[in-house]
């Protein structure tokens, strides 16, 4: 493997187990690794730090996945993979019929940064954001399917949505092992159709779950508009809990067919439900008053330079909502960008409220679920945000 050497000081966050590498901290390589390459990483005094793959032309110019030396060979993976599925296992996740979808591997959550991986019944998605972990998927795959045996019979790859255009180029999703399951999985005895193949992310949001379970105690007898609605996760559930009315809103047609079979699989009365394909800010400054309200939008930034613009757009969206709901209304709002923090996010919601003119109060600060564990020395992995809120 190259070797990576550290300026002095930069070493610091390495040795309390950070795991990335700045490229402004490297102060000299005993080789020119490939994108990808598995590199050994080194103090100033060449004394070994971690292992990781590196990024051509990144700004993280190093990710860590392993602060022992290791060659990163299949017993590597099975031993990683193991600790994953141990950990699911412990949190209620692992041979529960109630919920037979979950997050196997959180990037570095689980010390594997640029790797997730999610389980849809028998079948795991993994999906690679760096080279190196692309690189590895094989490996990848067999680990899966010697340490989930009988959990999980097939692996489908979806890395080319998230890899860098000039390594995806000629690659294309499939099959690692196995073949296409039943796409139908249960969440909390909720029944949905995720479609892994062409659905956004890995096919569902699974990192919304224990929220989707929250919003129940609040719909009962209640009109609830699902904005994002995506494939109606919010809606089923609201639904389930006796919502007396509810409206899923999304831009995107075929989010709207799959929140239309998600919500026939689940038998609800259709008389209690509409579908709206249209875009969600626009449907606000023209919708009625709702009493339960999820504003759940995508990422408004990737990066930092899009923070600014990310702020503003979070702020136009909760002011047009809070607007819209009923005196003694709950609006749920949420942030999945990661590069906008719990306390910008926060503020924006705080001058969408005074803009708006309603007084309100915090009921819940929400985040992911367990099985999107963030690392305690990595806070970025913090990176999904919400209130819920009462409007007076």
């Amino acid at each position: 493997m190259v070797k990576v050497y550290l300026k002095p000081k930069k070493d610091e966050f390495v040795r309390r187990f950070h795991p990335w590498i700045f490229s402004g901290a490297i102060l000299k390589m005993d080789g020119q690794p490939a994108d990808g390459d598995t590199v050994e990483v080194l103090g100033p005094k060449g004394d070994y730090l971690a292992t990781g793959h590196f990024s051509a032309g990144n700004s993280i110019a190093v990710r860590l996945f392993s602060f022992e030396k290791t060659d990163g060979g299949l017993d590597f993976w099975k031993k990683r993979l193991e600790k994953a599925f141990t950990y699911r296992s412990k949190i209620g996740l692992i041979g529960k019929p109630e919920t037979t979808c979950f997050r196997l591997v959180h990037a570095e959550g689980d010390g594997l940064p640029g790797l997730i991986v999610d389980v849809y019944g028998k079948t795991a998605v993994v999906q690679c954001h760096s080279v190196g972990m692309h690189r590895q998927r094989q490996l990848i795959a067999e680990a899966i399917l010697e340490t989930g045996a009988g959990v999980v019979t097939s692996v489908f790859d979806k890395s080319k949505e998230t890899l860098p255009p000039n390594y995806a180029a000629t690659m294309s999703n499939g099959y690692l092992a196995g073949n296409a399951a039943g796409n139908e999985v249960n969440e909390n005895g909720h029944k949905f159709f995720v479609d892994w193949e062409t659905g956004q992310k890995t096919g569902f949001f699974l990192d919304q779950r224990d929220n989707r379970q929250l919003l129940g105690r609040y719909v009962e007898g209640k009109s609830v508009l699902n904005s994002f609605c995506y494939s109606g996760g919010f809606s089923v559930y609201a639904l389930a809990a006796s919502a007396n009315l509810v409206h899923s809103v999304d831009v995107s047609e075929k989010a709207i067919d799959w929140t239309k079979r998600n919500l026939l699989l689940n038998n609800f009365d259709p008389m209690k439900h509409t579908c709206y394909a249209e875009d969600v800010l626009k449907y606000l400054q023209e919708c009625p008053v709702y009493e339960v309200m999820v504003v759940d939008p995508p990422a408004f930034a990737k990066n930092i330079s899009k923070r600014h613009n990310a702020v503003q757009g979070y702020k136009r969206l909760n002011v047009a909502a809070i607007k819209k709901l009923a005196p003694g209304g709950i609006l749920f709002t949420f942030s999945c960008s990661q590069v906008v923090d719990r306390e910008l996010f926060y503020n924006t919601i705080v001058a969408a409220a005074i803009e708006a003119r309603r007084q309100v109060r915090v009921m819940h600060h929400l985040s992911q679920p367990a099985d999107h564990p963030v690392s305690l020395f990595h806070p970025e992995g913090a990176y999904l945000k919400g209130l819920v809120l009462y409007v007076e």
